[in-house]
């Protein structure tokens, strides 16, 4: 067993993975093994690192499935640091080893899966002060937490009515009466009725019920229907001078692949008054794809060159571990005019 990917697949167990930490998605099996084995980089990078939640689940135990969120670090490539890994996967056998197995629901010869029968004292064991071990943020673990109950065919958490029923614009109910969980899974849903009623109702909302509907929606799942009405919002937040709530809007927006974003990111990015380091950062992190463009790409590194708060080396580097950005961006970084704040930064050696 000499990859995470054998352990999957010694378990035989029903298995869903999933990036974490700039977006929330599903991995194939394919991609986490071609990764493991170092034949192509991680598709999306955050901080230096790999984030991957790892969901695996046994019918026959009629349980919970087991969730490992690891975070492995890359190299300068994108590439997996295989150190961090094989020391993960010996604790993991060590691990199995130590546990008792469980007979008890197991075929024949299928001593893993009775030892997993037991998750909650692996899952103990295994994970705590494992160095690559992290809380993913409460808005992705709860989104994560709706999708893998429909991928998994489990129903929806007891939050999930009451949501709909306020988004649907049951006077009745009070905002505060809400659970993050129940909008996740109204979010993953994808109901166009609800869809329907946030564009009616998305400027009468409460502001506390905004932002974690679009701290959930940047993750991809904001309905194409809904663009317009986001669009709209943050002109009226801009005016309230409400940066965190333009910014949360922004990120719901970047979120889509929509066409229509690209042209709305290319006015916010012409615009000299809206280059907030925050609007910088949710730019970098929910609407990369966005900047698979190279007019786009250059104005939005000369824009974070020229914003004096913005973390402008992180932010840079990162997103050149994203394979398909790497390339553009060094070229840019290295044919930067020398009279431009980009160049400028080059030649001081702050990338």
């Amino acid at each position: 067993m000499q990859t995470l990917s054998d352990f999957f697949t010694t378990s035989r167990a029903e298995l869903a993975l999933s990036a974490l930490g700039r977006r929330v998605t599903p991995i194939s099996r394919d991609t986490f093994t071609a990764f493991e084995q170092e034949r192509q980089p991680w598709p999306l990078p955050w901080n230096g690192h790999a984030q991957v939640a790892c969901a695996l689940h046994w019918p026959a135990l009629q349980g919970d499935p087991a969730i490992w969120f690891l975070s492995l670090p890359l190299d300068e490539q994108g590439l997996l640091v295989p150190a961090a890994r094989d020391a993960f996967l010996d604790r993991l056998l060590l691990t199995l080893s130590t546990q008792p197995a469980s007979t008890d629901a197991q075929p024949p010869g299928d001593v893993t899966q009775g030892i997993l029968a037991q998750s909650n004292l692996m899952q103990d064991n295994l994970m705590q002060d494992n160095p690559l071990a992290f809380e993913p943020e409460l808005h992705q673990r709860a989104l994560l937490h709706a999708r893998l109950s429909r991928r998994f065919e489990q129903p929806s958490s007891s939050h999930s009515d009451m949501a709909r029923r306020y988004l649907m614009g049951d006077d009745t109910l009070n905002w505060q009466m809400l659970g993050l969980q129940g909008l996740a899974d109204q979010v993953v849903a994808q109901d166009p009725a609800v869809t329907r009623a946030l564009i009616s109702r998305l400027d009468t909302l409460p502001r506390e019920v905004v932002l974690p509907l679009c701290y959930l929606m940047e993750h991809g799942d904001t309905p194409a229907d809904l663009l317009p009405s986001l669009w709209e919002a943050m002109g009226d937040a801009r005016q309230r001078q409400d940066i965190e709530t333009f910014c949360a809007l922004l990120r719901a927006m970047l979120g889509s692949d929509d066409t229509r974003v690209g042209d709305w990111l290319d006015r916010i990015l012409d615009d000299e008054d809206l280059m907030a380091a925050d609007c910088l950062a949710a730019i970098a992190a929910r609407g990369w794809h966005h900047l698979e463009h190279e007019s786009r790409l250059a104005r939005f590194l000369e824009r974070l060159a020229n914003c004096p708060d913005a973390n402008f080396r992180p932010v840079v580097h990162d997103l050149a571990l994203i394979p398909r950005l790497r390339l553009p961006i060094l070229m840019m970084l290295r044919q930067a005019p020398a009279d431009s704040s980009l160049g400028r930064l080059v030649r001081e050696g702050n990338i």
